[in-house]
Parts: C-alpha cells; structure tokens; sequence
C-alpha cells in the first residue's frame, strides 16, 4: 500500500477532522483541509488544534516518506492569521533530512496564499521499516 493511502485510511483522527494528504514525495508532503462550523472555536474562526492537526499529517508523511518508521518528537507553532468557515488550507512539509533526527518546516497557507502559521517538527527515525498493511 502506498503511504499516502496509508496514513489517508489508518491516521483517524486526522480523517475524522477532515484533513487529507494529496500528495507525498521525497521529504515532502502536503495536505489540505476545508474549514467547517466544526473547525470553529468560541472566538468563531478555526480553532488552532484543527490547524496543527493538519500540520501535523503533513508533517508525519514527509519525515515518513523514506519508508523507516518515523514518530515525531517535539512540534513548535506559530499561528500568524485566523482562517475561516470556508477557507481552504493547504500544509506543505519540507524535510530536511538527517539518519536519525529529522527536522521538518512546515507552512500551513490558505485559497489566498495567506500564511496561516509555520510549525517547526523534529522527529526520530527508527531504523525498521515502516510497515504499510
């Protein structure tokens, strides 16, 4: 099974959020996310956990796009712009590579171009490989 198809079925938590990968390759990931009545928080624009959850599925694929089984360890965001009902938001997650500790930038913008928020992802890479049922 192909990763994207992969974490698209078994990461439920990002499903159930309406988070979807579109797109994996070396290093590199992005993920979208249609905001909804859901997303919304007390302040009435998307609540921020909605937005690092998408951040964070882009994130796990592109640092787990070399096929080894690897699981993050320590996630910093910085949130720039509210997003909306209706937004459209895009994650893309760069990689920047190392056998063992990964590091990761990923940029969260929305149907604008807008940047929503930045994460910081750094990661440990075991060395099994990551298994795809």
């Amino acid at each position: 099974m192909e990763l994207i198809d992969y974490l698209n079925r078994h990461d439920r938590f990002a499903a159930g959020a309406g988070v979807q990968l579109v797109e994996i390759g070396e290093g590199y990931a992005r993920a979208v996310m249609t905001v909804t009545e859901d997303h919304v928080n007390g302040a009435n624009v998307c609540q921020g956990g909605a937005i690092f959850t998408l951040a964070d599925l882009a994130f796990a694929a592109a640092v787990n796009s070399g096929g080894l089984m690897t699981v993050g360890t320590s996630n910093s965001i910085t949130y720039l712009h509210s997003a909306h009902v209706g937004d459209i938001l895009t994650a893309e997650a760069r990689q920047e590579d190392h056998h063992k500790m990964p590091f990761c930038e990923i940029r969260v913008t929305n149907q604008d171009g807008l940047l929503i928020c930045v994460m910081i992802g750094s990661a440990y890479r075991r060395q099994v490989p990551l298994v795809k049922d």
